[in-house]
């Protein structure tokens, strides 16, 4: 059974909550990636930034994104799936919350992400089909 953690991508780095949505925009650049996990101070995932919050939540809005804090953009509820978990549970897990990332942590530590092209490529045709059909509703 394929698991989290052969699905992903490592080497996932985090945006801090006191950084701003500049940082986070500029860390997605670099590394070329529609996404961000969002880390507090503790280091746990508190949510993850992608690429239409930037342009939504701060651009559109006329703020200033090198003073809008990075924290501000979590979401009520972090998604994370565990390094361990199925590739069934990342769908269920991406169905559930309807996202296209999910951040994978291993015992609270993120340790990579994994994208809906992810699971694209690990799961048959017809379950990344009724996947991308939910997320295309949300």
């Amino acid at each position: 059974m394929t698991t989290a953690r052969e699905m992903m991508t490592a080497g996932a780095k985090c945006v801090n909550t006191e950084q701003t949505a500049a940082d986070a925009a500029r860390i997605m650049g670099d590394l070329g990636v529609g996404g961000l996990p969002i880390c507090g101070k503790d280091d746990k995932i508190k949510g993850v930034v992608t690429d239409r919050d930037l342009v939504v939540k701060v651009l559109s809005q006329g703020r200033d994104a090198g003073a809008f804090p990075a924290g501000d953009l979590n979401q009520a509820e972090a998604a994370t799936v565990g390094a361990d978990d199925t590739a069934e549970d990342v769908l269920a897990t991406m169905r559930h919350y309807k996202v296209r990332r999910l951040p994978v942590i291993d015992q609270q530590r993120l340790v990579g992400m994994v994208t809906l092209s992810d699971v694209a490529k690990a799961l048959p045709h017809h379950e990344v089909g009724d996947l991308v059909e939910t997320l295309s509703t949300a």
